[in-house]
């Protein structure tokens, strides 16, 4: 069995100097498949959902080419790697629908703590207490997706002491969410903030990792990690992806991988600690210590995550996908996004040289990536 899975792409747009500029109103009218966020700054699209890492990676591709292309028509625009405004630009909200009144709330409570660029990871289940398991589980283990993927260590033209200023700043939502014991709690529960107007509609719960679907809270088919940095290069997400998936098939076929029966923790501490492990791993992504969910022990986030890397290689070679998950080694080996700019900012380099190379480097990987692979998919 292979799952289905999906993206959901935030990506800011702006010059070749590394400045972000609001182009998102133009992107949405001139090209299909493009969404607004609230802010202008960055612009999201989605990829279908597709059980085939071949045609994800294509799918992943192809839409930034032909953003690419039309920002050269506009001008001096390209697409800017990184989940924060890097280079400048956090005191001041740049609404890309003025009239939107759900708009007019993030802004007002949040301001520009949420213009962040980011990768939502879906991946398809269909039944829903087995859905609700997996998110318990991987609601825990999140910190570890984090720790891979952090891409945001500098804040106005600053090195900020996080490796995922983004996830550092971002503000969870509901400031309490449970860990949901079935549908029927998650349903309640729901119901019961949206009520009370700690939610404003059903997609207001941000949070690590949610249960996703068409019609939520009843009908929900699918689990969205939303806790991942903006992974620019799709081979580094796609082998994030194959991980989640291969430990998401594991849990599907274990019925007792349960924080709920497995942890010597209660619920709300297991929240507490999940909560301490998210904040350790937004600091120092891979070089974070961690305490594991199961029995309260330390360890490094790196190595909990060749632990799980090393569960799961036989499932995702099983199901022939484990040539995507393999170049997670050179995520560990190399280190993430962020600890590659931070090497560099430390040897002296200044932050917009930085955020500079690694625009080039991005644009250059797409039109290999591209070349090598989706026109021999296409073929």
């Amino acid at each position: 069995m292979v799952l289905s899975k999906g993206f959901e792409i935030e990506m800011y747009t702006g010059t070749h100097q590394g400045e972000i500029v609001g182009l998102s109103d133009k992107i949405t009218t001139a090209l299909d498949g493009y969404m607004r966020e609230p802010d202008s700054r960055n612009v999201e699209y989605i990829t279908q959902p597709s059980s085939s890492y071949e045609n994800q990676l294509c799918s992943l591709l192809r839409p930034r080419r032909e953003l690419r292309k039309y920002l050269q028509r506009l001008g001096d625009y390209t697409l800017i790697p990184g989940s924060t405004l890097s280079l400048g630009g956090s005191d001041r909200f740049l609404r890309s629908d003025p009239t939107n009144p759900y708009h007019d709330y993030i802004e007002q409570t949040y301001g520009t703590k949420v213009v962040t660029a980011s990768v939502h990871i879906n991946i398809g289940i269909s039944d829903p207490e087995v859905l609700m398991r997996a998110c318990r589980v991987i609601r825990l283990e999140a910190p570890l997706f984090l720790a891979l993927s952090a891409s945001s260590p500098f804040l106005n033209n600053q090195a900020t002491g996080y490796h995922s200023t983004r996830w550092g700043v971002f503000p969870q939502t509901p400031a309490n969410v449970p860990l949901f014991t079935s549908h029927a709690h998650h349903i309640q529960w729901v119901e019961e903030q949206l009520m009370t107007g700690t939610m404003q509609n059903v997609r207001h719960l941000w949070v690590s990792v949610r249960p996703n679907g068409d019609r939520r809270p009843y009908d929900l088919n699918r689990l969205e990690l939303r806790i991942c940095d903006l992974v620019t290069d799709p081979i580094g997400l796609l082998a994030i992806t194959a991980l989640l998936e291969a430990r998401l098939l594991q849990i599907i076929d274990n019925p007792q991988i349960d924080p709920l029966t497995q942890s010597s923790f209660s619920p709300t501490e297991l929240i507490a600690l999940t909560a301490k492990n998210e904040a350790a791993a937004a600091k120092f992504s891979l070089d974070a210590q961690l305490q594991h969910w199961q029995n309260g022990n330390t360890i490094l986030a790196r190595d909990w995550i060749e632990e799980l890397y090393q569960q799961v290689w036989v499932i995702a070679k099983q199901q022939g996908f484990s040539c995507f998950l393999s170049p997670l080694q050179k995520i560990l080996r190399e280190g993430n996004e962020a600890q590659q700019w931070l090497q560099l900012h430390k040897v002296g380099f200044d932050t917009q040289c930085v955020i500079k190379q690694a625009m080039i480097a991005t644009a250059e990987r797409e039109l290999e990536l591209e070349n090598k692979l989706c026109s021999y998919l296409s073929a």
